[in-house]
């Protein structure tokens, strides 16, 4: 593993092995620089076959592997020792999950006063439906910020996996660590965080609030971002592809209108933008000129204008774009291109430092580091407690 340039040097956590949120949250530390240890197993569900796979689970990246079965008897007292040693505990189960294994927040807390015990779940760790089982479409419906996204004015959407788990969830929880640690810095005290995708999907959407706030005195603004308006939409092209429309500010919108030819049409009155009786024809013409064009041709026209035009790019495209390759925005770890991390620090940058581990890769280096004998290491794996790397998985 290369060595850290990062913000989050000499900072390490303890990840317990899953899927989504947790996970993601994990790859931004480890991005910025801190030392993460994954606790997992191999194999696992099928929604940890489908987005995890060694190498290629991207979430992963920067990290070191640890096989270890937390339901065998001794492993609570393994993650106890290891944590004594760790700033941060990351971990996504149900509520009540960690308790039953031996691993509550008391029992770490007692172990290491500093530590900062991270819990990722939908629903929070109280309240009627913390219990249950959701997924991130359940997280953003219950938020409210599903509905504020209504295709045409019609049923609600979302991007995939983003509101609740990623943005919501993922990020959310990396941000209450970061302030976490200044806190324990100053006081040399841990905390547990309660972080809920539910509430982080609300907060994102907090602009939509403040939209949704002032909605009886401009009347159909709240469908100035859905896709209701026309000149906030995508649109389809004679080459089939799609291309993002948003002039939101009359100065851009007037822009768009100049370039396409429409600068004095009556279908398009400039100082009546917003007026909602007017979108229906202005959407039917928008939608056959950009149709009538592949969408190389408008991505052209627009190249150098701030109409706010741009074109939507498959995951193929996104990368071989001028702009993101001049800014370096994707690299190649383990033969997959992914996004570089992010966001940039001019001092102390981020870095991938090490491709995804297989799973228990590192399980004896880990553990003698932690200064686990070699006596225990022998009893601990014969008793099956952990798993290490077979030298045919490598």
């Amino acid at each position: 593993m290369n060595p850290s340039t990062g913000p989050l040097a000499g900072v390490r956590v303890i990840e317990i092995g899953g899927i989504g949120p947790a996970p993601f949250c994990g790859m931004l530390l480890a991005d910025m620089g801190a030392d993460v240890v994954l606790l997992e197993r191999s194999g696992g569900t099928l929604a940890r076959q489908l987005f995890g796979g060694g190498r290629e689970t991207v979430a992963n990246r920067g990290k070191r592997s640890l096989g270890i079965d937390l339901k065998a008897p001794g492993a609570a007292e393994v993650v106890l020792r290891l944590l004594e040693q760790a700033d941060v505990l990351i971990e996504g189960f149900r509520p009540g999950v960690m308790e039953r294994l031996g691993l509550g927040p008391e029992v770490c807390a007692a172990r290491n006063p500093r530590l900062i015990y991270a819990r990722m779940t939908g629903w929070g760790q109280t309240g009627p439906l913390a219990p249950r089982a959701g997924h991130d479409l359940n997280y953003a419906a219950l938020s409210g910020a599903l509905d504020a996204g209504r295709w045409h004015g019609g049923a609600p959407w979302a991007p995939p996996s983003l509101l609740g788990d990623m943005g919501g969830g993922g990020m959310m929880l990396a941000f209450g660590i970061a302030c976490a640690l200044l806190e324990a810095r100053r006081s040399g005290r841990g905390q547990v965080i309660d972080a809920a995708m539910t509430e982080g999907a609300a907060l994102l959407a907090h602009g939509l609030y403040n939209v949704h706030a002032k909605r009886e005195r401009y009347p159909g603004i709240e469908h100035i971002l859905d896709s209701t308006a026309p000149f906030y939409d995508v649109y389809a092209c004679a080459d089939g592809k799609w291309l993002s429309v948003a002039p939101l500010e009359p100065q851009f919108y007037a822009l768009m209108l100049q370039a396409l030819g429409l600068l004095d049409d009556p279908d398009f009155p400039v100082l009546e933008q917003y007026t909602a009786a007017h979108w229906p024809r202005m959407r039917e013409r928008l939608a056959a000129i950009f149709a009538g064009q592949p969408r190389e041709h408008w991505t052209s026209m627009f190249a150098d204008s701030d109409a706010c035009i741009a074109p939507v790019l498959d995951m193929d495209e996104a990368p071989e774009h001028p702009h993101l390759q001049a800014r370096e925005a994707f690299i190649e770890v383990a033969g997959i291109r992914q996004p570089a991390p992010a966001p940039r620090l001019s001092a102390t940058p981020a870095s991938v430092r090490s491709e995804p581990p297989l799973a228990g890769e590192h399980t004896v280096e880990l553990l003698r580091a932690f200064g686990f004998s070699d006596a225990d290491l022998d009893a601990l794996l014969a008793a099956r407690v952990l798993e290490q790397l077979s030298e045919n998985a490598a």
